[in-house]
């Protein structure tokens, strides 16, 4: 996938006001099948599989022993003991790796990454292109997947906060089911409309806004974290510590105050008089719905209240910031 087509801006609003295509075949694709398929996951990632009935999927991760990110994903349950992993395309072969290491013997683990190839199709309009194309193979509810004759799976979740689908089929084909889609109307779109939308609804990006020196309580997705499950999985005893010594830092969002250069990665977040280094903009850009610059850091607790004012280094300048609430839009 390109950064561009037209044009990050153009790109963004399509997928804000209509409806934007995006090629990720570099996604990864992993089967678990087994009798023992949910016991084992569940020992695995944060969320809890026994919520999911047939044909429902749910946003999880994936972590270290010391409680820290290896990925974060989405798991769909297709039958009682399969389920359908959808990975991100850099963490594939850790993931593949740390999966085997932990599977008991009688289940299995099929990495489909290189059968695949995948499509994201975004905005209000997604759904009525994908009635008008394809009438007879109706898209899942919210969360779901459905699966159809020759390899096609649609799923039903989305990483730019609007409504939409992803399209996973045989990689042969995938070129022509763009094709259509972009016929039908919607308009291709790249890696940094991509960023921009993720990035105003305050969804973390893996490698970035998550890594494995933060937990998932420190990155605010406790909401995916089930510390009730029986046994625990890979790093919730760190998880629970926390919880009862409370939390060190943050991941904020942040909002930079009047006209500034766009905030990027790796910029140094400080406090408002500029003389306290705080941490680091773990993400950044400009926001095409807001006009103005955004970014997210972990920040020590003490400066994650909403409306704590900061300043953000660009090129040894610094200029005005603050906490703000999530989503940014």
């Amino acid at each position: 996938m390109p950064i561009q087509y037209e044009g990050i801006v153009t790109e963004h609003r399509a997928v804000r006001e209509s409806v934007g295509v995006f090629d990720i075949s570099h996604m990864g694709e992993l089967v678990v099948s087994g009798e023992e398929s949910e016991a084992a996951l569940n020992r695995l990632l944060t969320n809890d599989l026994a919520l999911l009935e047939d044909g429902e999927g749910q946003y999880t991760l994936m972590l270290n022993e010391e409680g820290g990110v290896i990925d974060d994903l989405i798991v769909y349950r297709t039958a009682p003991d399969r389920f359908f992993l959808v990975v991100n395309a850099s963490k594939i072969e850790e993931d593949v790796a740390w999966i085997k290491k932990h599977l008991p013997a009688g289940v299995s683990l099929e990495d489909q990454s290189e059968i695949f190839g995948a499509l994201a199709v975004q905005g209000p309009d997604a759904v009525t292109l994908w009635e008008r194309l394809e009438s007879r193979k109706p898209l899942p509810p919210k969360n779901g997947i459905v699966e159809y004759e020759g390899g096609l799976i649609l799923c039903r979740t989305g990483y730019t906060g609007e409504d939409g689908f992803e399209l996973f089929s045989p990689a042969n084909p995938i070129g022509d089911w763009f094709d259509r889609l972009v016929s039908g109307g919607a308009k291709p779109c790249g890696l940094g409309a991509r960023d921009t939308l993720r990035l105003e609804k305050g969804f973390p990006l893996n490698g970035s806004d998550l890594d494995d020196k933060h937990t998932p309580l420190e990155a605010g997705l406790g909401f995916f974290v089930k510390l009730e499950k029986d046994p625990a999985f890979i790093g919730a005893e760190v998880l629970v510590r926390q919880k009862e010594e409370g939390l060190n830092e943050r991941l904020v969002a942040i909002a930079m105050t009047g006209k500034a250069p766009p905030p990027r990665h790796g910029y140094e977040v400080r406090d408002e008089e500029g003389e306290k280094l705080l941490g680091e903009l773990t993400s950044g850009s400009l926001s095409p719905g807001l006009g103005l610059g955004i970014g997210m850091a972990y920040l020590p607790v003490a400066q994650t209240k909403i409306g704590t004012p900061l300043c953000i280094m660009v090129r040894d300048r610094s200029f005005p910031a603050h906490v703000v609430k999530k989503p940014f839009v």
